[in-house]
């Protein structure tokens, strides 16, 4: 299956959503199912840096490791889990607009199964995020526009 894409445009600099997007305290701010993000390393946020996110799927709660396999800041960023029975992959891209006054969002995403996870995937965790991601872009734009701009 391909992967879920949502773009949306942002009042705020790409240099600031960027560093929202990319901070997971904010995570429980503007995704809908994360009920909890903490980062596992310090320092500057850098490829191979990860987060543990706990996400809502359905009635569970699931914990869930990811692994920043990219980072160009302010332009694009990638992670992918690396524990659990769903592992998301994820990619972001924030394109400058009116020279750097305005941000175009592109996020895609994408799951693998792994054991039960494998039955998840389909039947509920594709389904969650298609209708979730629309919503949580627009939550990203609404906070940033408020809080940033």
């Amino acid at each position: 299956m391909s992967a879920i894409r949502e773009v949306i445009d942002i009042d705020c600099s790409p240099d600031d959503v960027f560093a929202y997007v990319t901070d997971s305290s904010h995570l429980p701010e503007w995704q809908l199912s994360a009920v909890a993000a903490e980062r596992l390393d310090e320092g500057p946020l850098h490829e191979g840096s990860r987060v543990r996110v706990t996400r809502r799927v359905g009635t569970r709660e699931m914990p869930m490791t990811l692994e920043f396999t990219e980072i160009v800041p302010p332009y694009s960023w990638g992670l992918h889990g690396v524990d659990g029975p769903v592992r998301a992959h994820v990619h972001g891209e924030v394109e400058p607009l009116e020279q750097g006054r305005r941000s175009r969002v592109t996020m895609e995403a994408d799951f693998e199964g792994h054991g039960l996870g494998k039955l998840l995937v389909p039947l509920f965790v594709r389904r969650q995020l298609r209708t979730e991601l629309p919503r949580d872009e627009q939550l990203l734009k609404e906070r940033l526009e408020r809080d940033v701009a």
